[in-house]
């Protein structure tokens, strides 16, 4: 008998959250789960790690899902961190982060709590997913998802994410029989148009809310922003190799021996 693959899943809005309640639910099917994730929400962190204050991780039962359940003080990073390295006694076959309750396609990547826990498994050489839905709220109904999440699952399982490569994928907000497909897509050039919420407390000290205006100024029909409003599941495939390797040669001829 073929032994079961062992899945860590993880988040950034918290461990009790209904997404990686659900994502919990489907790799129960798949796999053996340990689960070590943020014991509040950490949306927005990045791929922010803990330094200067002590973690904390205590083993909790949230409900009969996962073989073991870990709850963690520090950012979705610190989360795949601790796992891999001290409290699991061998290397994940696979790392599943989400369902992230919101959009984590195109530059949302960047600031994406859920696709950096996923990138730190990458970085520690475990095949890894980030799942996000299209829908911010915490009440948001992941049950479409289940079919598509877990036939992506059992093909990363079984042809093997490429080495250095983590899958970005987002769900369009839509009912599972309106879902097209799922699409193979870039990353679409989208950025955001910050702007900051002035306030006042009622001890007259200024405060700010982030707000902001995301403009997608891609017209590709190959990006995830393409594929996820024509009703697709986009699958962007994701490095964390940074370099600009196009800039190389331009680079090269700029004189900084003068």
């Amino acid at each position: 008998m073929a032994k079961r693959p062992l899945i860590l899943v993880t988040n950034d809005d918290g461990i009790t959250a209904p997404g990686i309640r659900m994502l919990i639910e489907i790799m129960n099917g798949i796999g053996d789960v340990v689960v070590v994730a943020p014991d509040s929400p950490q949306s927005g962190m990045g791929h922010a790690i803990t330094l200067n204050s002590t973690l904390y991780c205590t083993e909790i039962k949230v409900d009969d899902g996962p073989q073991k359940e870990y709850q963690c003080s520090g950012t979705p990073a610190d989360c795949v961190k601790l796992a891999v390295n001290e409290l699991l006694d061998r290397k994940p076959d696979l790392c599943v982060s989400g369902i992230n309750h919101g959009s984590n396609s195109s530059i949302n990547v960047i600031y994406s709590g859920t696709m950096s826990a996923a990138i730190e498994a990458g970085i520690e050489g475990v095949p890894a997913i980030g799942f996000s839905l299209l829908d911010f709220r915490w009440t948001a109904d992941f049950s479409p998802l289940k079919p598509y999440i877990e036939k992506i699952v059992r093909n990363a399982l079984s042809h093997k994410i490429p080495a250095d490569v983590v899958l970005n994928v987002n769900f369009p907000l839509l009912p599972e029989e309106d879902i097209k497909g799922i699409k193979v897509c870039r990353q679409a050039k989208a950025h955001w148009v910050e702007k900051f919420d002035k306030r006042q407390s009622p001890m007259g000290r200024d405060y700010y809310w982030l707000t902001g205006e995301f403009i997608n100024e891609d017209r590709g029909d190959d990006t995830d922003e393409a594929a996820l409003a024509k009703g697709y599941i986009s699958i962007v495939p994701t490095q964390f190799d940074l370099t600009a390797h196009h800039a190389m040669q331009q680079l090269n001829t700029w004189n900084f021996n003068e």
